[in-house]
């Protein structure tokens, strides 16, 4: 997605060899006109393939699955809390994952309420590095039986392998933007 390659490189900037930070229209303030562009280009790619529900993990993820839905008729946005809040009493599915980016490990939970075996899920993140917070959104889809038609990130750190790691338990990959590696301060794209 050359639009968005274009915003990452005037906008965005990396930190170190790792890092590539873009808070300033994904994950900390969002050009929301342009979160719709991401989502029309998720709806390309996955056009065909009957999803009636989408999953994702708060908070950076919410934006970009709530625009995206609007593209495939509004089905029902679903989102993986942090933790297990108090609220949740009526029973939960619950994995680890470890943030790359905050280095912790915490429980995501969703309610049994809103999984099943009838959903066709797609699972979108804004970024995708080594892989954990997606294999824990696939462990809580398995927990409820529903089918993952596949994953969609807005930006994969292919360096890290996350997306590898996905492809190889036999998961459908979309990136919008790929990254092979960072170098001297600057993103080298796929």
């Amino acid at each position: 997605m050359e639009s968005l390659k274009k915003k990452i490189l005037t906008e965005g900037s990396a930190i170190g060899t790792e890092i590539v930070k873009v808070d300033s229209f994904l994950n900390h303030q969002i050009d929301a006109e342009f979160l719709y562009e991401i989502g029309r280009e998720f709806k390309n790619r996955f056009a065909d393939d009957n999803i009636n529900k989408i999953l994702t993990i708060e908070a950076s993820g919410i934006a970009i699955a709530v625009c995206t839905a609007s593209f495939f008729n509004y089905p029902p946005v679903v989102f993986a809390k942090k933790s297990i809040p108090n609220t949740m009493v009526d029973g939960f599915y619950t994995a680890e994952a470890k943030s790359f980016t905050k280095g912790l490990t915490f429980p995501l939970s969703i309610a049994t309420k809103f999984l099943s075996a009838d959903d066709r899920l797609l699972i979108i993140d804004d970024m995708l590095a080594y892989g954990a917070a997606a294999l824990a959104l696939g462990d809580l889809a398995a927990q409820a039986g529903a089918e993952i038609v596949g994953f969609g990130a807005v930006i994969s750190k292919e360096f890290q392998g996350g997306s590898d790691r996905l492809r190889e338990k036999g998961y459908r990959v979309e990136s919008l933007v790929e990254i092979e590696k960072i170098e001297d301060g600057k993103i080298v794209f796929r």
